[in-house]
Formats: structure tokens, C-alpha cells, sequence
């Protein structure tokens, strides 16, 4: 325990709190992020998998190499007082109060940020965990967490996170899941400022949001883990997004990832399983998809493939294929890119007693090996834990030799066969129960209590290298279920093997939710449910036309009734889901641009009204709608039977519906009628949504050729428009185009396009959609010149270039070929009186 201050100092840039218990370290790391480390292990070792910026050396330097990026500290000064001490610099200001000893925080404008609980600051318990005690109101909420189930605002909720297996979880109160990411948001409702609370350790933990009450103890939040330092990382606001990005600078974030990742991403483990020819049954659903018109542009493979007789009878064995379900797997991935199909096997970590190539793997001593406890009693030797089909060793990626040899068995088992794409599961590790067990750590030592969490993330390094190293030009696509804070860097993850049910279709929401306010944009669940019963027809298709918003987008599942989740299971509901699925392809400019904000700025695609709108209290436990980007706010039909859905606006917004195109003030709540083919969808006032205009069913194969430029001009906008080629990694190199949409609104609206970038469009023709209802143009002009108007609206569809106004939706449409260069737009609805001209 820790209670009195017995020196302070100002030492190299950082300061030094030495107290009666243990010593603690702050360093004000940006303008905006203080470090606060509470050395229990004494040595302050700097020894980390998960920062991608910091302001020190440290030992995995050169196994980070180019992705850890140093800064330099922001500067600091001491005022030593009697009482205590002040820390200023940056846009921070810490008060160390010495006896009792706690950390106070406050941003420039004097709002208290955080503050220790004086007795619970920093102390490790009779379990040699270590605690943190945070002061907490009735007017906090609390956001982020990762991966979890549940509401969006944790309040008054204990969160743990040591990964989990978790099949068929409950998505209302299974705690934990497949995740570790130790990160938080704190928003306090009265200030509407949030300040994020990141946690650098590896070792499980958990959070308790002000769940517990003692007497003795003003209102707190606790972090309690079982080994490591207190290394708090506390993030500044005031906006959400704020944190999010700051955040991200910290551990990184997500790749640009190939377009056709933003597809449909078909899966099942059924045709995997088959007795014989899996290979073909794939390839004919590919082809039926396409007979049905639904488009489709990934296959995730699962493990099935690799199941081999041994004497325990039929086991998954990694880095196998099976030979009846795929006789020929080249042919069988030659097959599938000829589709325009992108294969993603299924690859899992740990390895069978009774795998045939046990003893290949063994002589690369790969594993996690044995605590000394073990090993006192059977012997030295890898680490025996629970695992799919009997005991299991696993491959321990914190050891060089071990990611060595993984590249080499993953490329010859794998990507020789044909494919740029992963799909990493089961890497949570929980089934070893010793968590003495012993890990390489990079020549350092240490357990797997202290690094299983980090595997995932170091495994899908691994496999990102050897993509590139087997490809260099082409952008790998990882797919993975675990992970610690930093997966974004990776991969697409989703969450884990929910159930079929209405109750799962509306919390996953809240848990992408979570996860994009954690710095993983790149997220999704299982659309129809992974493990249940056939999901019943009305819930597919709601399922579907959540799921399209989703970034990750993939019917997947095991349905214990031995039906497979297909989009046209249900004949006379696949209409639903093929719009849907179609409305999905016709989004992807905007789903593009989006995911290479996400690259920029670590920002999700799917966020939570909280985010998006701070300043609006209503939408703070509000976890079902969410904006997708900053145009677009979707509405789902969340529940069975529904014949309205109630919608409320954001205050102090305006939206329209974009089907419709019926105006919405924002502050009101509004009960919408919804039929089985509704998907409740809204333009933000100010917003602009890139559309194709042609209808996409392939990405791989098809380009954009007709973009619809849908603008909400009643007040003043932008957009950044993304594109390059999707699949290479050419844009690295300058090949791109950013195209920045600027809207001003008034009597004249004006759209200022202007373009960056060296990467040739495939847009051919530019149709702007000017929401506009009550008033139609006076005369519109590209760049100066005025374009003819054409009242009759086949007249329109047929001409290059022009402007018709569509009283149905309010709106003006105009069509121009896509200049090589910029482009001004102006439309003028100034008054005009045309009888007394």
C-alpha cells in the first residue's frame, strides 16, 4: 500500500515519486497523454509487443522495426509545495498530494480528469495482484473495453478479460469473451469531456465500474491484474474521438485492406465437413450466389480441411489437407480466384498429441514449454493443455525460432496452395490451465500467464509477414477471433462464435460498438448466428440487413439442427436479402473511404451516438443505432414482428430519410413504419454519401464506373473520397486518389471537388443527388459554365451532361462525365420572380 509521498524529482524529462510503498513514474508522452508507472516489478523494464509509438528505448525495438515510431516527451515543471507537488506542461496539469499520497489530473481549462482513491491508489493485494483505484461520480459513464456483452455504457458493471473460448455465448451477460484490450472511456456527463484510460499489461484483469460499495471508500472504478505494473496511460479528450485517435497513435492503426474484404464473405463449417468433394459443393455455392444474383467476393474456409484420421480417431490437424474433401487444392484456389473469390483458411495455433507431424514440429522446439513445476514431476518438454479434439501443445510466437518456422509451414501448407489470406482462430490459449508454463518472451523469459494474450497479435504478425514475403506486392487480408489491444494493426476480427437469436442480432451491436471505440474499426459478428438452430426467416433477414452496415460482413455458422445458414434458404425471403446484400455492394465507395479514415485516423466506421454526437446526453446508453461514418444513421429493425421503429434524432441534427426523403429535426422521437423489407436509414444534414451507381457484384472484379454523389445541402459539408486499385499495395507508392468533396450551403450551393493522387478513377460519370425538397434550382453550372436543364426525366437519364429536379424525393440530380481534374458545382436556389421579368 501506498500512502505518503517521500520525495519528488524532476529526472531526464520524467518525474520520480518516491513514496513509502512503491515508486512511481510520470511522463507527460504528448501534449495530451500522461504516463503514470507504478513499478512493482523494480525494474521498469521497457519491454513491450503492444506500443507502436513511444518516448524511450525498448528492448523489442528491432523486433518492432518499422511500426514503433519514437517521439520526444513534452516538456515539464515542478512546483514542490509543502503539501504537494504540480506537474505542468502540455495541455495537463498533475497534482501530487503527499500525506495521504494520491494523483490528481486536469486538463487547460482546470476539469478534473482523474483522480487516485487516497488508501486504493496503487497497491497489490494478498494475491500479489496489482490494484488501481480511480475516483467515479453518478454522472460517469464508461465505454470501450474491447470486445464484451451487454450495454454500450458499463456503468455500475465488472468486466473481466481473460480470453475465452466462448462457444455459443450469451451476447446479454457472457463475460469475458475472445478479447484483451485494456482500454476505457470515461465520460462524464455533467462536463460532456471523456478521458481514456489505457492499461499496458499484458496479464489478465479485470474492471469494476463502480459495481462495489464500501462505506469506507468514496465512489471508484478499479483496475486489478494479476501480475505486471500499474503503466496507465492516460488519454485526454475532450471529444471521444479525441481519445480514440490519441489512442491509436499508441498502439496502432488498422491497414488499408483489400476492397474485396469489404464484400460478402461466405462461410459455413459445413462444406468443409462433407465426407468427400468439399472442394466442389464450395465452388457450386459460389456459383449458385451467383445464379441468384447475390453478389460475393470471399470464402472463409474452416478447419475441416485440414481433418486427418489418427488413432483417436478424425482430428483437425494444422498445416494438413485433407485428401477425399480436396483432392487438389491448387486447382480447388485456381477455381476460386477464377470466380473472383478470395479463399481464407481456417489456421489455429496449437498442435494435436496425435497430429502426424508432431514430431517435425517437437525438433523445432516450437511450443510453450513447461512450468519448472511440471517440469519437476514428468519432465522438461512443451506445455500439455486443453484443445479442439484432445490434449494440445502450443506454438509459443514469442520465440524467434518459433515464427521462423511457422513462415515456413504456413507458406507451404498454405499460401503455395494459392491464396493472401488467413484466417487465424482459436489463438485465446485458455486451455493452458498452468499459467507458469514457460514462453521465450524474445530471449527474456516469461510465462504465459503474463504473455498468452498477446499471441494472437503476435500471430497474425507473423502471418502478415509471410504474405508479403511470399508476395510483396499484394496486401494481405488476416481474419482473426482473439486478440490484445494493438490486433487493429493486423486484422479483421469478429466476435467469436455467438448464438442464434434476436437477442444476439441486437447486443453484437453494442459490441462492435465497443470494439470501434477501442481502436478496431475493422469488426463484425456472425450474421444469422454461428452455433443454434436454422435462424427462424424473419430473423435472417433483419440479421442481413444489420449485417451489411458491419465491416466485417460474413454469414457464417454450425447449426446444431444440421441445417447450413444460406442467403436463399428461405425462398421466399431471399429478395430481402439479395436488396440487401446488393445495397452493401452499392455502399462500397463509402465504405472504402471510410476504411481508409480508419487507416488515417484510427476512427470506427460503425460509432455509437455517444461518439458521434457528444454534446447530445440522450444518446449516451443508446446502443442500438449508430452512425455509420459521419453521413449516414442506421436504424435497424432489431426485434421480432416489428411493425414501427422508434427512432430518435440527435438534437440539434437534421436528417432525412434516404428512401424517402422526409425531413427529421433533430430532438424528436419518431415511431417509423417498418415492413420485412425495411432498412431504417438516414442522410446527416451536411452529409454526403458516395454511392455506385452501377450495380457492383463483384469487388474483385468490378469497378466503380458511375458514382451517385447523395448530398444533404441544407448546411455546409465535406467528404474524402478514397480510391485506388483495392488489391495492391501500389497506393503506398503514390497510387491513390483522394478527391475532397467540400459542400457550402446557402441560396447558392456550392460543391468544390478537388482531387490528389496519381491513381487513375474508373468513374466515367459523376450523377449528383442534391437533397433539396421544397425548391427546385434556378440554373446549375460546372465550373462557371451553365448546363442545360432537362424537365423530362428520360431525357435526363440519356444525356451526358445536365440537371432535372425529381419533386418525389426533393432533390436535384445532376450528371456530368468525371473530369480528370477538379470540379465546382454550383447550384443556385436563389429567388427568382418570373412573372414580373
Amino acid at each position: 500500500m501506498t500512502t505518503r509521498v517521500e520525495k519528488v524529482e524532476l529526472v531526464d524529462g520524467w518525474v520520480r515519486v518516491r513514496t513509502d510503498g512503491v515508486e512511481i513514474r510520470l511522463l507527460l508522452m504528448t501534449e495530451d497523454i500522461l504516463r503514470i508507472r507504478a513499478g512493482f516489478d523494480g525494474d521498469f523494464a521497457e519491454e513491450s509487443y503492444t506500443l507502436v509509438t513511444t518516448a524511450w528505448p525498448d528492448r523489442l525495438d528491432e523486433f518492432m522495426g518499422a511500426e514503433r515510431t519514437r517521439v520526444t516527451p513534452a516538456r515539464v515543471s515542478l512546483d514542490d509545495r509543502t503539501d504537494g507537488v504540480s506537474v505542468t506542461g502540455g495541455n495537463l496539469r498533475v497534482e501530487i498530494e503527499k500525506d495521504p499520497f494520491r494523483i490528481c489530473v486536469y486538463d487547460g481549462e482546470g476539469t478534473l480528469l482523474h483522480a487516485d482513491i487516497v488508501g486504493l491508489g496503487y497497491l497489490e493485494d494478498s494475491n500479489r495482484r496489482r490494484v488501481h483505484a480511480s475516483e467515479i461520480s453518478s454522472d460517469d459513464a464508461f465505454y470501450g473495453f474491447g470486445e464484451t456483452t451487454g450495454p454500450l455504457n458499463k456503468a455500475q458493471k465488472l468486466i473481466t478479460m481473460s480470453p475465452k473460448d466462448a462457444l455459443g455465448y450469451d451476447a446479454r451477460e457472457t463475460d469475458p469473451l475472445y478479447k484483451h484490450i485494456p482500454f476505457y472511456l470515461k465520460l462524464n456527463r455533467a462536463t460532456r469531456k471523456a478521458v481514456g484510460y489505457f492499461y499496458h499489461n499484458t496479464f489478465e484483469c479485470d474492471f469494476d465500474l463502480g459495481r462495489e460499495k464500501s462505506n469506507y471508500w468514496a465512489p471508484h472504478s478499479r483496475y486489478r491484474a494479476d501480475g505486471g505494473d500499474i503503466d496507465l496511460f492516460l488519454i485526454a479528450g475532450p471529444a471521444i474521438r479525441d481519445v480514440v485517435q490519441r489512442y491509436t497513435t499508441l498502439t496502432g492503426r488498422p491497414p488499408l485492406l483489400p476492397k474485396y474484404a469489404l464484400g460478402y464473405l461466405a462461410s459455413s463449417m459445413y462444406y468443409a465437413e462433407l465426407d468427400a468433394g468439399s472442394d466442389r459443393a464450395i465452388t457450386d455455392f459460389i456459383d449458385i450466389a451467383r445464379a441468384e444474383d447475390i453478389p460475393v467476393d470471399g470464402f472463409q474456409l474452416s478447419s475441416g480441411y485440414s481433418t486427418q484420421e489418427t488413432e483417436a480417431g478424425p482430428k483437425r490437424c494444422v498445416f494438413t489437407w485433407n485428401e477425399r474433401r480436396f483432392p487438389d487444392p491448387e486447382g480447388f484456389f485456381t477455381a476460386m480466384a477464377e470466380r473472383g473469390i478470395t479463399v481464407s483458411p481456417n489456421v489455429k495455433p496449437a498442435v494435436l498429441d496425435v497430429h502426424p507431424r508432431l514430431g517435425e514440429f517437437a525438433a523445432e522446439d516450437v511450443f510453450v514449454a513447461r512450468s519448472a513445476d511440471a517440469a519437476a514431476s514428468v519432465g522438461e518438454g512443451p506445455a500439455v493443455g486443453a484443445w479442439w479434439g484432445g490434449p494440445g501443445r502450443f506454438v509459443d510466437f514469442t520465440k524467434p525460432a518459433a515464427r521462423e518456422a511457422w513462415k515456413r509451414w504456413l507458406t507451404e501448407a498454405v499460401l503455395d496452395k494459392g491464396t493472401t489470406s488467413v484466417w487465424n482462430d482459436n489463438c485465446e490459449y485458455d486451455g493452458i490451465i498452468d499459467k507458469d508454463s514457460r514462453c521465450d518472451f524474445d530471449g527474456a523469459g516469461a510465462t504465459i500467464g503474463r504473455l498468452r494474450t498477446v499471441m494472437a497479435n503476435l500471430m497474425c504478425q507473423v502471418t502478415r509477414d509471410s504474405i508479403a514475403e511470399k508476395n510483396l506486392s499484394v496486401r494481405p487480408y488476416i481474419v482473426c477471433r482473439a486478440g490484445h489491444a494493438g490486433i487493429q494493426r493486423y486484422a479483421q476480427t469478429w466476435a467469436g462464435d455467438n448464438s442464434t437469436s434476436w437477442a444476439s442480432l441486437r447486443h453484437n451491436v453494442a459490441t462492435i460498438l465497443g470494439m470501434g471505440l477501442s481502436g478496431v474499426p475493422n469488426q463484425g459478428a456472425d450474421i444469422g448466428g454461428f452455433h443454434g438452430p436454422a435462424p427462424e426467416p424473419e430473423l435472417l433477414v433483419r440479421w442481413v440487413q444489420h449485417g451489411i452496415f458491419q465491416p466485417r460482413f460474413s454469414i457464417h455458422s454450425v447449426n446444431s439442427d444440421n441445417t447450413v445458414t444460406e442467403p436463399w434458404m428461405y425462398g421466399d425471403r431471399t429478395s430481402h436479402i439479395r436488396d440487401a446484400i446488393k445495397l452493401r455492394y452499392r455502399l462500397f465507395p463509402y465504405l472504402y473511404s471510410l476504411m481508409a479514415r480508419a487507416h488515417r485516423t484510427g476512427l470506427p466506421l460503425m460509432e455509437p451516438l455517444v461518439s458521434a454526437f457528444q454534446g447530445d446526453p440522450a444518446g449516451d446508453d443508446n446502443s442500438d443505432d449508430f452512425m455509420l461514418g459521419d453521413s449516414l444513421l442506421v436504424a435497424n429493425v432489431l426485434t421480432p414482428g416489428a411493425t414501427t421503429r422508434t427512432v430518435r434524432f440527435p438534437a440539434g441534427e437534421v436528417f432525412y430519410d434516404a428512401w424517402t426523403r422526409e425531413r427529421y429535426e433533430g430532438g424528436q422521437t419518431v415511431d417509423l413504419p417498418v415492413d420485412p423489407g425495411s432498412i431504417p436509414l438516414f442522410v446527416h444534414g451536411g452529409g454526403i454519401v458516395p454511392l455506385s451507381a452501377n450495380q457492383l457484384d463483384s469487388l474483385t472484379r468490378d469497378e466503380v464506373t458511375d458514382l451517385r454523389l447523395v448530398c444533404a445541402a441544407d448546411r455546409d459539408g465535406h467528404f474524402l473520397l478514397y480510391e485506388d486499385d483495392g488489391l495492391t499495395r501500389a497506393h503506398e507508392d503514390g497510387a491513390f486518389r483522394e478527391t475532397q468533396i467540400t459542400m457550402t450551403a446557402g441560396d447558392q450551393v456550392v460543391l468544390d471537388l478537388t482531387r490528389r493522387g496519381d491513381y487513375r478513377s474508373a468513374v466515367r460519370t459523376l450523377l449528383f443527388d442534391v437533397i433539396h425538397p421544397g425548391r427546385a434550382p434556378h440554373w446549375v453550372a460546372l465550373d462557371g459554365d451553365r448546363i442545360p436543364q432537362l424537365l423530362y426525366r428520360e431525357h435526363f437519364d440519356a444525356a451526358d451532361v445536365g440537371w432535372h429536379y425529381e419533386p418525389t424525393l426533393g432533390s436535384v440530380l445532376i450528371k456530368t462525365p468525371n473530369p480528370d481534374g477538379d470540379l465546382v458545382v454550383t447550384i443556385s436556389f436563389e429567388p427568382v420572380d418570373m412573372l414580373g421579368m
